[in-house]
């Protein structure tokens, strides 16, 4: 009988102590990927910049700073916020990314035809940005933090407003899309190191 009672104890204790490496693992994983992500989003943003012409590849170029419906920069105020919110607001920014960068993509099909690893990266890139999320996400699900909120909707407006744009504009806006992909990357990899073992607290 005391064997027993052992046998149902010890799964449970074996459960609890098995999570922590299994838990440790997947947030490594997960921040492999976005670190990896950051590294292609910056050549994403190169080349972008090198295809569109002038004046965006002179260092004197200075774009104006485009609202982007349904996604902005990384607050300053974002890293003052726990982790587990941190990670929330990198998961709807993630969410947000792709339907933007299929636009920027459609846009540049339009005006790069001639550039297929352009257009190749930014298709990646909105797939990237949907997996790098939705890891995310089974993150904040597997350390009980998991986002209750509703999903926010496919920013169209930008959609439509791109697909309307004159030419510098829609270059404009594709560029804004690529930095502020890049930037919530970068944001989600910080984010993410914190909860590594030896990570900032």
């Amino acid at each position: 009988m005391s064997r027993r009672e052992g046998n149902l104890e010890d799964p449970q204790a074996d459960s609890s102590v098995s999570l922590l490496p299994h838990l440790e693992a997947k947030i490594r994983q997960t921040h492999s990927l976005a670190h990896l992500l950051t590294k292609y989003a910056e050549q994403l943003l190169q080349e972008y910049v090198q295809l569109q012409g002038d004046p965006f590849g002179l260092p004197s170029f200075s774009p104006p700073r485009l609202p982007v419906a349904g996604l902005s920069a990384p607050a300053p105020s974002h890293a003052g916020l726990p982790v587990h919110e941190r990670l929330r607001l990198d998961a709807a920014a993630l969410a947000a990314l792709p339907p933007l960068l299929d636009v920027v993509r459609r846009r540049q099909a339009e005006l790069n035809p001639r550039a297929p690893r352009l257009l190749r990266r930014l298709e990646d890139a909105a797939r990237q940005a949907r997996a790098l999320g939705a890891a995310v996400e089974a993150l904040l699900a597997a350390l009980g933090a998991a986002n209750r909120g509703p999903r926010a909707e496919p920013p169209t407006a930008t959609a439509s407003a791109a697909s309307a744009a004159g030419v510098f504009p829609a270059k404009v806006l594709g560029l804004r899309v690529c930095g502020l992909y890049r930037e919530w990357l970068s944001r989600t990899e910080g984010d993410l190191g914190q909860l590594l073992p030896g990570g900032p607290a």
